[in-house]
C-alpha cells in the first residue's frame, strides 16, 4: 500500500469520518442503503481485497459478535493469523478491525482514509461502507489467514456481503430491525439468510418454526451443505462455582450425539446465554475440521478459556467492580434482555439497580416489560441522536412499573447508583451499546 502525507493527523480523520459519512449507529435508517454498490466500487478502487483472503461470515439477531469472538480467539490459538471485523465500537474506532486480538494502527486508518478521499467525495458512501472496506484492506495488506467478519445489519444488503466465505454463521433471529428487515420473522430470517453462499456450508444456531423453513429453502436453493446447531443432543449446566466467584467464568458440559465422554468447556465470557452460543461454535469449528482447518480440541478448549483476554471483547455481562457487583450489557433488544434478566436472577444480589439507555428505533412496549419491577431504576440515554430522551424513557417505565429518576448521561447515574448501593447490591448497565461504550472506569 502507497503511504500518503502525515500532514493530518488521526484524530482530524476521525473527525471527518464521524461528520462527513452517514452513520446507521447515529442517525438510524437513513445510513443504511439497500444495496452493494458503493462497497463494490471501492474494493474495486483496492483491487478487490476481499478476494485475497479465507474468511467466516457470522450474522444473526444476537450472539454474533460472541460468535465471532470466540471463533476468533480458536483460531488465534490453532496458530492462524486470524482478522477479526465487529462493529460498532464501544472506546476506539480500532476495535472494528483486529488482527490476533490487536487493533489496527492508527496511522493506517489515517493514510487509508486520506488515500480514499476522492472516491468518498464522488460516491458518497456510508460509515458503515467504509469501515468494511477499510478493513479488507488492512487485512490483505497483513496477509492474514483467515477472517471473522460480523455482518452489521441483516445479511443480504449488508456491505460485508461481498465476500465468499469458507463457512457462514447465523447465529439466531429475533426481533430487531424491523423498520429495516421486515415485520416479520420470516423477512428477517430471509434478510440474514442473504449470507448464504453456493456450495459453502451454513450454521444455523438456533431456529423457530417461522425461520426454518426460510433457512432449509435458501440453503437448498444455494446448494449449501445446512447445519442446524441446536438440533445436536447437547446438554449443558451451569455450576454453582461460577456464581460465587462473581460470574468471572462459566463451566458448561457438552453431551455430543453418539458419544458417551463429555467434554467440560471452561469460558470466560460468562452469562448464560454464552451456552447457546457455544453449541453455535463448537458446530462451527467441527465443520471447519472437517473442511481441513488443523484445530485441536485442545484449542477449542484454551481459545473459549481465553476468548475475552484473546479478542479484548467488552460488555456481555463484564463485571467492571466487586462489591457491589458492576456488571454491563450490551443487550438491547427484546431477546438480548430477556436472556440478560435469566441471567440477573441467578446472579446473588440482594438490592438491583438498572442504568438503563435506549435508542428510539426498539420496541419499548416489548422491552420494557422484561425488567423487574422489583428493582431501583437510573433512566439516561447515550449521547447519540437515536437515544430516547431520558425522561422519555422514564414515563415510558412508569407504564409498567418501573419506577426510578432521570440523568442526563450514564456516568452521573452510576454515581448515584454508587451511592446508594450496598456492598451486596447488584448495578447492572445495559439497553444500548452506546450506552456502554460511555461507561467510565470505575
Amino acid at each position: 500500500m502507497i503511504r500518503t502525507s502525515k500532514s493530518i493527523t488521526y484524530q482530524q480523520i476521525l473527525e471527518y469520518l464521524f461528520s462527513r459519512l452517514p452513520m446507521y449507529s447515529r442517525i438510524g435508517i437513513d445510513a443504511f442503503k439497500k444495496d452493494l454498490t458503493n462497497i463494490q466500487k471501492l474494493c474495486e478502487f483496492l483491487g478487490n481485497p476481499e478476494k485475497k483472503f479465507k474468511s467466516i461470515h457470522v450474522a444473526g439477531t444476537n450472539g454474533k459478535g460472541s460468535v465471532s469472538h470466540m471463533l476468533a480467539a480458536i483460531l488465534q490459538t490453532a496458530g492462524y493469523k486470524t482478522g477479526l471485523y465487529t462493529s460498532p465500537h464501544l472506546k476506539d474506532f480500532r476495535e472494528r478491525i483486529k488482527i490476533d486480538g490487536h487493533m489496527c494502527s492508527e496511522e493506517f486508518v489515517t493514510d487509508f482514509t486520506q488515500r480514499m478521499k476522492p472516491l468518498i467525495e464522488e460516491i458518497e458512501p456510508s460509515f458503515f461502507e467504509i469501515t468494511v472496506a477499510m478493513a479488507f484492506e488492512y487485512f490483505d495488506e497483513q496477509k492474514i489467514d483467515i477472517a471473522i467478519i460480523e455482518t452489521g445489519l441483516g445479511g443480504r444488503f449488508d456491505s460485508t456481503n461481498i465476500i465468499l466465505p469458507e463457512l457462514s454463521v447465523i447465529t439466531n433471529i429475533g426481533w430487531d430491525h424491523v423498520n429495516i428487515l421486515g415485520n416479520s420473522l420470516e423477512k428477517i430470517a430471509y434478510e440474514k439468510a442473504g449470507i448464504i453462499k453456493q456450495n459453502v456450508p451454513v450454521i444455523i444456531g438456533e431456529i423457530l418454526p417461522e425461520t426454518k423453513k426460510i433457512f432449509e429453502q435458501v440453503a437448498k436453493e444455494q446448494n449449501a451443505p445446512l447445519v442446524i446447531a441446536n438440533r445436536q443432543s447437547i446438554a449443558w449446566r451451569w455450576e454453582k462455582p461460577a456464581r460465587r466467584s462473581g460470574g468471572h467464568e462459566m463451566i458448561v458440559e457438552v453431551a455430543q450425539p453418539g458419544k458417551t465422554d463429555h467434554q467440560l468447556y471452561h469460558l470466560d465470557l460468562p452469562g448464560i446465554y454464552q451456552t447457546k452460543n457455544l453449541v453455535t461454535v463448537l458446530e462451527a469449528c467441527a465443520v471447519l475440521q472437517q473442511t481441513g482447518w488443523n484445530i485441536e480440541e485442545s484449542d477449542i478448549k484454551t481459545g473459549l478459556q481465553h476468548a475475552k483476554k484473546l479478542t479484548d471483547l467488552h460488555g456481555r455481562w463484564e463485571i467492571i467492580h466487586q462489591h457491589p457487583l458492576i456488571v454491563l450489557d450490551v443487550a438491547h433488544n427484546e431477546d438480548g434482555i430477556r436472556m440478560l434478566m435469566e441471567q440477573v436472577e441467578v446472579t446473588d444480589h440482594e438490592r438491583l439497580h438498572v442504568i438503563v439507555g435506549i435508542v428510539k428505533d426498539k420496541a419499548l412496549e416489548k422491552i420494557l416489560p422484561l425488567f423487574p419491577r422489583l428493582a431501583d431504576y437510573y433512566f439516561t440515554q447515550a449521547d447519540i441522536p437515536r437515544a430516547v430522551n431520558a425522561e422519555t424513557l422514564k414515563k415510558e417505565a412508569e407504564h409498567f412499573d418501573l419506577n426510578g429518576e432521570s440523568y442526563a448521561d450514564v456516568n452521573s447515574a452510576m454515581k448515584t447508583a454508587l451511592s446508594r448501593a450496598s456492598k451486596q447490591d447488584l448495578i447492572l448497565v445495559c439497553g444500548s451499546v452506546f450506552l456502554v461504550g460511555e461507561v467510565e472506569v470505575i
